[in-house]
């Protein structure tokens, strides 16, 4: 009975954390009513089996994300947050601007929402590209290259270079995992350097994406927040990065 019950509070503590970025020992207290002494027990032996991260600020899941998500298993997850997302990035784009879209499932809620106005598309994802063409008023560009089959996106040095050798107004990148201390991060040292050019020459630099991949990390490291001019995201964020994003002073947090 005792272990059933430990392991009870264990899948307490873990959903507790699901929903919080980061949490204290008192708040664990008061949320699954055990005493502070039993929760660190508890998170020892979570720690020692390698799904949490301890600091002196409290505790967190450990998100380490190895492997690129596909596009089906990113589909239906956060739709109305991506769609909001979406929606105020193109309140930001006028007529006649060259835009470069990222890939992946929220830049194809912007290119959804971008097909009344006459543009430039530039983009790494075929169904965007694909999707856009049957418009006259957008001229559109894959930047070529070798397909990724997780993403049905572009990736290797064709694309780079040409990504390398354009000045567009905004670029608008998207990510899996993100936050102050890593920045923007993912799994391949590839997808990282195509990110990276991506974004290197727009005059606007914007990140777009959910409050759920806040917290997550992957291996490589694409760019630190303050190389970006904007970061556009959900109210689901929590408060107190929220707060701490507010604070810096090289790009905009927009809150949606």
């Amino acid at each position: 009975m005792n272990a059933m019950k430990g392991q009870s509070r264990l899948d307490q503590i873990m959903d507790f954390l699901k929903s919080h970025n980061l949490v204290t020992v008192d708040q664990l207290v008061a949320a699954i009513d055990a005493s502070p002494a039993t929760i660190r027990r508890d998170l020892i032996k979570l720690d020692e089996q390698g799904v949490i991260i301890r600091s002196h600020g409290g505790v967190t899941l450990d998100r380490f994300i190895s492997n690129q998500p596909t596009t089906n298993e990113k589909l239906h997850r956060n739709q109305s947050e991506k769609q909001a997302i979406a929606k105020y990035a193109v309140s930001m784009v006028k007529a006649g601007d060259s835009v470069v879209l990222d890939a992946g499932t929220t830049m194809m809620e912007v290119a959804r929402n971008l097909t009344h106005l006459p543009l430039r598309i530039i983009t790494t994802d075929l169904h965007i590209a694909l999707f856009l063409s049957a418009f006259k008023q957008i001229e559109v560009t894959i930047i070529g290259g070798r397909i990724d089959d997780s993403s049905q996106s572009c990736i290797g040095d064709h694309g780079r270079r040409l990504l390398r050798n354009i000045y567009p107004d905004i670029c608008f990148v998207s990510c899996n995992s993100w936050s102050i201390e890593r920045g923007i991060t993912t799994p391949t040292e590839e997808k990282a350097g195509l990110k990276q050019d991506l974004i290197a020459n727009g005059r606007k630099r914007i990140l777009l994406a959910d409050s759920s991949k806040y917290g997550a990390y992957s291996l490589f490291c694409v760019t630190r927040l303050d190389s970006l001019t904007e970061i556009v995201t959900d109210k689901g964020l929590a408060e107190k990065v929220q707060h701490k994003l507010k604070q810096q002073q090289s790009f905009e947090l927009t809150l949606v």
